[in-house]
């Protein structure tokens, strides 16, 4: 081949495999050119539907185009997770990501997905503390009594869960492994009726939602003894950290977005970056903050460490207390 054809056959082969570079950067930079889904694991009304629709809200100003989100409860949100890893790899279809899907992960033998592989994690959105909430009758008014009273009356104190394998059931659980403690669990179906039995005595201890016993505090129905965070709450400013007196305790529920795998690094990237604008926008910020929660900006990376890093533990949680799904 002479120098000069050579040359033009290099320049057309560079040129050539620079176009599909470019045909996605332009697709990513075209998206979403028609409606988006969110798909959510829980009925309309709750924590987790909340926030779905704050960050499709957020999107849907941001990038034209409706973000619409699709409930399917059932299975403890494993058929939520399905549906979208099922879904095309095309950035149409998004699921929030919640700790439902760190705890599955372990707690169901059979799952018809790997989450960890099957759903690439575009970024996250907040980090939700839960409270240690016990019934006013109960004479420990501190973690440190509290666990006094647990090892002098072991097995006398009922531990309320909105369900087990729920958050607030593994939260306990992570406590009772911890601090050295025996509490019998109490499952009911939700928050609702766990905290109705709390406030009537039926059950002692139960690791709340903070937003829905926000009020049983104030009115002085339920006492917080401590949050789930590493850290305080803003919204409980006076109460503590469970892990100022149990070392390394920390639970909170931390919700995202992630998508199906192989959906284009490009979207993926977009959409994170859509994600990190919004929860800079002061709207969203107060919107989240009534939910006691603490911003989660960064990278897909960065959602997918935690991500992994809550699988890691609540397996050790789900091994330790041999819990089984209902």
């Amino acid at each position: 081949m002479k120098p000069t054809h050579r040359r033009q056959f290099l320049h057309l082969t560079a040129g050539a495999a620079v176009l599909p570079v470019m045909s996605r950067i332009a697709r990513a930079q075209a998206y979403p050119t028609r409606p988006v889904r969110l798909i959510v694991g829980y009925a309309a009304g709750g924590t987790n539907d909340i926030i779905a629709r704050l960050v499709g809200q957020s999107l849907s100003e941001r990038l034209g185009q409706q973000f619409l989100i699709e409930n399917r409860p059932g299975a403890g949100t494993n058929i939520a997770t399905e549906a979208a890893v099922n879904a095309p790899a095309d950035g149409y279809t998004l699921l929030l990501v919640g700790p439902a899907n760190a705890i599955n992960a372990t707690l169901y033998e059979k799952l018809n997905f790997n989450f960890l592989r099957d759903i690439v994690p575009v970024g996250g959105v907040v980090r939700v503390p839960l409270v240690m909430a016990v019934n006013p009758s109960l004479p420990a008014k501190t973690i440190p009594e509290f666990i006094a009273y647990a090892k002098a009356n072991p097995g006398k104190i009922s531990m309320a869960s909105a369900g087990i394998g729920s958050a607030p059931h593994v939260s306990g659980e992570l406590f009772k492994m911890m601090a050295g403690v025996d509490m019998v669990h109490v499952p009911y179906r939700g928050d609702g009726p766990a905290l109705t039995d709390l406030i009537g005595g039926q059950v002692q201890v139960y690791f709340s939602g903070l937003a829905p016993s926000l009020d049983h505090f104030k009115t002085g129905k339920l006492r917080p003894l401590g949050v789930t965070t590493a850290k305080r709450s803003d919204a409980l400013p006076d109460v503590p950290a469970i892990g100022e007196f149990v070392l390394g305790y920390e639970a909170s529920t931390s919700f995202g977005v992630g998508a199906p795998k192989n959906t284009p690094i490009e979207i993926v990237g977009r959409l994170n970056t859509e994600l990190n604008t919004a929860l800079a926008n002061s709207r969203l910020q107060v919107k989240l903050t009534e939910l006691a929660g603490m911003l989660l900006p960064g990278s897909p990376s960065d959602f997918g460490r935690l991500i992994a890093e809550e699988t890691e533990k609540w397996a050790k949680v789900v091994k330790f207390a041999s819990l089984k799904p209902e």
